[in-house]
């Protein structure tokens, strides 16, 4: 009944199915620090949307958590702002390369398979190590077994030269693996259509040694700038962005990061790091089950028709014809809506919960 046509990905979809969905994966990318693109990304693949759509248009969502998530931490005073722009210089250089290495994929017919194993490989190895971690973490606090441990580890990379001092975060640590990390982060953003946010965490928490309080706004404030890359360049050099989908992406996922961020400061980290770990290995081991049995577990049924204008309405006819002759601008135009409605919307919701 609530089915509408979605013209550049050419799929019907139920809106208020799509939105509760994404709504549902904002709260959780609010709630953990992460863009929720290792969840939408892959629902939306599984819904029917072909994986070249749902990477450029994940990624809108992505950066539409990424805002609302990273303005309700900021309020908060819950970001470091030094460390989030000298890690998102090295992801805006592995963006760039990421979007090359994807067409490179995608024109020789391989960039479904591609993004299928690197969805497999990351986000088991990546859940089932968060798990095992985060579980022992848990045990030991409930055994009461506390012990007295530094403010964080010293690894190799705190021994690289380039150092300087990040105040907010307490650290004296060098610039390379910052933009090392981001330059990785930005890579995988690129060819998965993801924030980074289930490798970044990890990696501020455990290898940069970042307090925690500060890492679920900092990884979001990363995935600003990241995305932002990612989805233009997407949308430009690809031509897959659905100006409606993304606008029901974005609605959903606004109002379900606020209310996560709220949250958050509410919930023990070692339970945040537990549910995240549990999320991110479910849907690893589902990609497993793609690639080894050629079978996915639809969640409902999506149909793919391609519709012709005649059939349109007006207002369609319209931004198809305009995403034809002008993609950049169409491009530009559908990130901007993203910002926009991320931005209100966060305003609105800030007044309302406080």
């Amino acid at each position: 009944m609530l089915e509408i046509y979605f013209p550049i990905a050419q799929v019907y979809i139920n809106v208020l199915i799509l939105i509760f969905i994404s709504a549902i994966i904002g709260f959780l990318a609010g709630l953990l620090g992460i863009g929720g693109g290792f969840l939408m990304t892959p629902m939306l693949i599984f819904l029917g949307i072909p994986p070249i759509y749902a990477v450029a248009n994940g990624s809108s969502n992505i950066l539409a958590a990424s805002v609302s998530g990273a303005l309700a931490h900021y309020f908060k005073n819950q970001i470091d702002i030094k460390m989030g722009i000298l890690i998102s210089i090295g992801g805006l250089l592995g963006s760039i390369v990421g979007v090359e290495i994807f067409i490179f994929f995608l024109g020789k017919g391989r960039i479904d398979k591609v993004i299928s194993i690197l969805y497999f490989v990351l986000l088991s190895f990546v859940g089932l190590a968060m798990l095992i971690e985060s579980v022992r973490e848990v045990i030991r606090i409930r055994n009461k077994r506390f012990i007295r441990r530094k403010l964080h580890k010293h690894y190799w990379v705190h021994n690289l030269p380039f150092k300087i001092r990040i105040h907010a975060s307490m650290l004296y640590i060098s610039v390379i693996p910052l933009i090392f990390f981001g330059f990785g982060i930005g890579l995988l953003s690129s060819l998965m259509g993801v924030g980074g946010g289930f490798i970044l965490v990890p990696v501020l928490i455990y290898i940069i040694g970042m307090p925690a309080r500060l890492v679920p706004g900092t990884s979001l404030f990363i995935g600003i700038f990241i995305m932002f890359v990612v989805t233009l360049l997407h949308a430009i050099q690809n031509n897959t962005m659905d100006i409606y989908l993304i606008i029901c992406l974005a609605i959903g996922s606004v109002f379900g990061a606020q209310i996560g961020s709220k949250l958050s400061s509410k919930v023990a980290g070692e339970e945040l790091r537990t549910i995240l770990s549990i999320l991110i290995l479910i849907f690893g081991l589902k990609f497993g089950y793609e690639i080894f049995f050629k079978s996915i577990l639809p969640a409902m049924q999506i149909t793919t028709l391609k519709v012709e204008a005649s059939k349109l309405p007006y207002l369609t006819n319209l931004v198809v014809e305009f995403f034809k002759n002008f993609p950049t601008t169409y491009s530009l135009i559908s990130i901007l809506l993203v910002i926009l409605i991320s931005v209100t919307i966060s305003y609105a919701m800030k007044k309302l919960i406080q």
